[in-house]
């Protein structure tokens, strides 16, 4: 029996609940039993209340039973991770260190890594989604790369986008990007960069969540104003399986500005379709978009990031070039049965102890 422990609601679109519910989904298939155990929201800043669900939680539990606990909520729980780890087999999923989140203060973000950083000393095993976190885990965090396995998210067979043709002249080229509004994904970088480029022809759709950081979302519209993209940059909101994979079919470039990214699911998703990649560099980006297929600059670099959307928007052979080196990236992409074997071979070292 498997405990999967996860903060909120698992069916959340984010690329770290889509991580867990595919793993999930792959452990059963492999005949693993797997029970999802839900906390409440509020993970990685949880109230009195939460912490008393987690602790209530973990209690409930029999002993050496293997508990795998998603890295939002782990990293927030060095007390009760202390208490229950003689008798649990407790796992840490890392998708990204919670301090890295951009927009924490100094004293927030120093809480937070002090907390994950305990936490983390009480696991028998850490599963993380990229060797560029695992490296990260084991210098700043101090757990042995012994105690590490990385298991990649997989990615599912796609059809090629219309950035795998040459295009005519003429066309207004699609520029996608994929995530929820909020400032690690680093649309306030995206949409400055775009700036100076209104004389090309182009068009900017934006698909993610706008209800998760109302916030960010509301300072994004107010810039999109002052700079006068309104009728270019299209904020269209979650989309569904179906509606995302449109998207991606129509897309002509990919692009993405985030500080830091634990793995980069949406870009190995647009690898998949075979798209061109335009972005930031930070955590495993650079590990997850091979050289021949994506423009990547320093994190922040705006003046950068523009150059190399331009570069892009004005030259079809450099698009044709990148959506090559996607399309033979492509197959040596893992699939989520692949990245469901491994973590099953992880967690097969736990039970072994």
């Amino acid at each position: 029996m498997i405990d999967f422990v996860v903060p909120g609601d698992p069916a959340t679109a984010t690329g770290g609940y889509l991580y867990d519910r595919r793993i999930v989904a792959g452990l059963r298939e492999l005949g693993r039993d797997v029970v999802v155990q839900r906390l409440p929201d509020g993970f990685p800043w949880p109230d009195a209340a939460a912490l008393r669900a987690a602790d209530a939680l973990f209690t409930a539990l029999p002993d050496g039973r293997t508990v795998v606990v998603d890295g939002l909520a782990f990293g927030a729980l060095p007390d009760a991770a202390a208490r229950h780890a003689a008798r649990l087999r407790l796992v840490a999923l890392v998708h990204h260190p919670l301090a890295l989140e951009t927009g924490l203060s100094a004293s927030q973000a120093v809480q937070l890594a002090d907390g994950e950083r305990r936490a983390l000393a009480h696991a028998c095993r850490v599963i993380t989604t990229s060797a560029a976190t695992a490296r990260l885990l084991a210098a700043d965090y101090g757990v042995a790369m012994a105690r590490i396995d990385v298991v990649e998210p997989g990615t599912d067979a796609a059809p090629l986008a219309r950035a795998g043709r040459l295009l005519a002249g003429d066309d207004v080229l699609e520029l996608l990007c994929v995530a929820t509004l909020t400032p690690r994904k680093g649309h306030h970088w995206l949409f400055e960069a775009l700036a100076p480029l209104r004389d090309r022809r182009w068009r900017l759709v934006c698909v993610g969540s706008a209800e998760r950081d109302a916030a960010t979302a509301a300072a994004l519209r107010a810039q999109l104003r002052a700079l006068q993209l309104g009728e270019r940059v299209v904020l269209a909101g979650e989309a569904g399986a179906a509606q995302l994979a449109e998207h991606y079919r129509r897309a002509d470039v990919f692009v993405l500005a985030s500080a830091f990214e634990g793995y980069g699911m949406a870009f190995a998703e647009a690898l998949a379709h075979g798209l061109p990649v335009v972005g930031m560099r930070g955590g495993a980006v650079a590990e997850t978009v091979p050289v021949e297929a994506g423009l990547l600059v320093a994190p922040g670099d705006v003046a950068g990031l523009s150059a190399a959307l331009a570069r892009v928007l004005d030259d079809a052979a450099e698009r044709e070039r990148l959506a090559c080196g996607a399309r033979a990236h492509r197959a040596r992409l893992p699939g989520w049965r692949t990245s469901a074997a491994a973590f099953a071979r992880a967690l097969d070292r736990v039970a072994a102890g």
